[in-house]
């Protein structure tokens, strides 16, 4: 097939669909710009991207090509995105097309009701949904639950920008206050003069149809004013004034890039900053278009082992990791100070990193390592969980059908305590993977889901790590814990291969003996956590 513009589609490798392209429009938004880069830098790599508008998407278009890139759909045919959900393809999401209204901020908790939500199973089939800003990415997961995001946490800007970007940083700031001249009402240039006056602040309204005049203007002032209108997926407006050393006065709460670490950045470290990032993204997605991405490959897991009671089985639990058919990148040890390890000589053993502790930080120290983490994943054992060959191979082959904490015996409870409940893993050889509440003995789960064990103190820090993790993690990222498949005749995909054996000795937190402390503190820990919001699988099933 030969296109209208001369394109055989053979060898296309990527169908580039948006409502609007940077030359179809006067003043190019945000999304057509990102859009712009993406383009260039994808055919930089050789790679042949045909754009293609949603009005001009026909059915053998949809037919004979193989992967597809959406950026704005408003004006696909939605016949056309039913067919797409039969294809590969990405989301390049710019603000909130899965809410009818385009933005989620009306809503309590940004949360809109069910018949607001639009173009669901679309957003649910994408093998990915790029997102801008955490905050974007979290919103986008709440209201669809759904876990097939990545967020970027940068908008694309070329290289000439960031040195246009550069140079004017030098600009002397001889004006105190602006605020943008937009008749746009998202902009918000109403209530920022609204803001400017309650508060006696002096400013200017400032405006150009040429970008980078705009931004000479924007240089010579000390502070940005602007007041978000919508929940604003990124905003490169204030960023680019971050980068110009400008002050921001905004509504944070509805600012895409406020909720990024690097937002209190300024000047030339936040340039750097977003040159990585950006770089980081570009790379991500060249690998959706060349289908590398669902790979397995080593290097992209860190282990964490704990030592406390049990030295003597640190050798052979660091033999089982370092023996899986996905290997890992590093090994590390967590340590918490007890008698026991006293005379134990670390250094004989194979690990790439130790953490010696003078304190036993108990159950959240090892957490609290983690974050120290630079791959997608981190595996955490307990000191008597020895798994099989293909645990981690197994708990990926979950992660790639659905993202989730990954563990080795969970638990379903039956009602608001951790008292009575079933067992699954291990100890049960469950089939198939099972949804479950929470899960201990060994975790599998991405390094960046550990921000959310964190958003809140530990209700106790002697118990309930696993039970906080999974709660926190349903709540702020609308993340589920599950089991993967234990299969009683391959005890390769097992995580643990003799907890019978190790786990049952006088060294064990859960005791027979600790049962009067142990059990109660665990109800405490789940009462807590349903009373602050978490949703079980039985209360979600009914």
């Amino acid at each position: 097939m030969v296109t209208t513009d001369g394109h055989s589609t053979s060898s296309i490798n990527c169908i580039f669909i948006s409502d609007f392209f940077t030359n179809d429009l006067p003043s190019p938004g945000g999304g057509e710009l990102s859009d712009a880069e993406l383009i260039q830098y994808l055919e930089s790599k050789s790679l042949n991207i045909l754009k293609v508008r949603c009005q001009n998407v026909t059915e053998r278009l949809i037919k004979e090509n193989n992967f597809f890139i959406i950026s704005n759909h408003v004006s696909l045919n939605p016949m056309f995105k039913k067919m797409l959900e039969n294809k590969r393809y990405v989301i390049y999401e710019h603000d909130h097309k899965y809410v009818s209204t385009r933005d989620p901020s009306k809503f309590t908790n940004f949360i809109a009701p069910k018949s607001k939500l639009v173009n669901i199973s679309f957003y649910v089939n994408a093998e990915t949904i790029i997102c801008k800003s955490k905050i974007h990415e979290e919103v986008i997961r709440k209201n669809l639950g759904i876990q097939n995001t990545k967020n970027i946490g940068c908008c694309l800007w070329d290289d000439k920008k960031f040195e246009t970007l550069k140079k004017l940083q030098g600009n002397e700031k001889t004006k105190k206050v602006a605020v943008v001249e937009s008749s746009n009402p998202t902009k918000g240039t109403k209530p920022a003069v609204q803001y400017c006056n309650n508060n006696n602040i002096d400013f200017d309204l400032i405006s150009s149809n040429n970008p980078v005049e705009f931004l000479e203007i924007l240089s010579q002032y000390e502070t940005l004013v602007f007041i978000p209108q919508v929940l604003e997926s990124f905003n490169r407006l204030c960023v680019e004034a971050k980068m110009l050393n400008c002050k921001v006065v905004t509504k944070p709460q509805l600012l895409g890039a406020a909720s990024e670490e690097w937002f209190q950045t300024t000047g030339t470290s936040l340039i750097d900053v977003l040159i990585e990032k950006r770089n980081a993204a570009f790379k991500l997605i060249e690998g959706y278009v060349n289908n590398t991405n669902s790979k397995q490959e080593d290097g992209e897991i860190t282990v964490i082992l704990n030592a406390y009671r049990r030295p003597h089985l640190l050798e052979e639990q660091i033999k089982r990791v370092r023996s899986q058919t996905v290997k890992p990148k590093q090994v590390w040890i967590w340590v918490n100070d007890h008698e026991d390890l006293d005379d134990f000589d670390f250094s004989k053993l194979d690990a790439d990193r130790i953490f010696r502790n003078d304190f036993n930080w108990k159950f959240y120290g090892r957490f609290a390592g983690a974050l120290l983490a630079d791959t997608e994943y981190v595996a955490m054992f307990d000191d008597d969980t020895m798994p099989g060959d293909n645990w981690f191979k197994n708990c990926l082959n979950e992660m790639s059908v659905k993202e989730g904490i990954m563990g080795g015996i969970g638990i379903e409870l039956h009602k608001d305590d951790y008292g009575t409940h079933d067992r699954f893993g291990w100890a049960t050889f469950n089939e198939s993977v099972k949804e479950v509440d929470l899960v201990g003995h060994a975790w599998f789960f991405k390094r960046d889901w550990l921000q959310y064990l964190w958003r809140e103190k530990p209700f106790m820090w002697d118990n309930g790590e696993d039970i906080q993790f999974s709660y926190l993690a349903q709540k702020y990222g609308n993340i589920n814990t599950y089991v993967p498949p234990h299969p009683k005749d391959d005890p390769s995909k097992s995580s643990s291969l003799k907890g019978y054996e190790y786990g049952v000795d006088n060294k064990a937190t859960s005791t027979p003996e600790n049962h009067n402390l142990f059990y109660p503190q665990r109800d405490a820990c789940v009462r807590n956590a349903i009373s602050n919001g978490w949703k079980t699988v039985r209360m979600r099933s009914k």
